[in-house]
């Protein structure tokens, strides 16, 4: 299983940034993809996630009416569109998937079997 997350950049707060995350080596319907990130100095926390079994979406409070995950099955990809970004966005962004995840676990990074390599989303005031 890859995962190849894309998209990252600077931006002035305000502004958008769409990541996505390419997948290869599973079934993509069948796993609940999630968003992490982490700040210099911070644990990893959750973004957001969308889960295999409703296709539904759950976003942490700090990112909920400005973040949103799609994904396309087709192209085996996940989408984080991130508008009204703000300086506290700042962080290295991570894609997770796993195919054990319930609602109970799905924030939890312990939770996520594959993870792809980060990309950095810089947000300036």
């Amino acid at each position: 299983v890859q995962l190849q997350a894309s998209g990252g950049g600077s931006v002035q707060a305000g502004g958008s940034l769409r990541l996505s995350c390419a997948a290869s080596g599973l079934t993509f319907s069948r796993y609940t993809m999630g968003w992490f990130r982490q700040a210099p100095g911070k644990e990893r926390e959750f973004v957001g996630a969308i889960r295999r079994s409703t296709s539904s979406a759950t976003y942490a409070d700090s990112v909920k009416d400005r973040f949103t995950i799609s994904r396309d099955i087709a192209k085996n990809t996940v989408y984080l569109q991130m508008n009204s970004l703000k300086p506290e966005d700042t962080a290295v962004y991570y894609c997770a998937a796993d195919r054990g995840i319930i609602i109970t676990t799905v924030g939890s990074p312990n939770a996520y079997g594959y993870w792809g390599q980060g990309t950095l989303v810089t947000v300036s005031s």
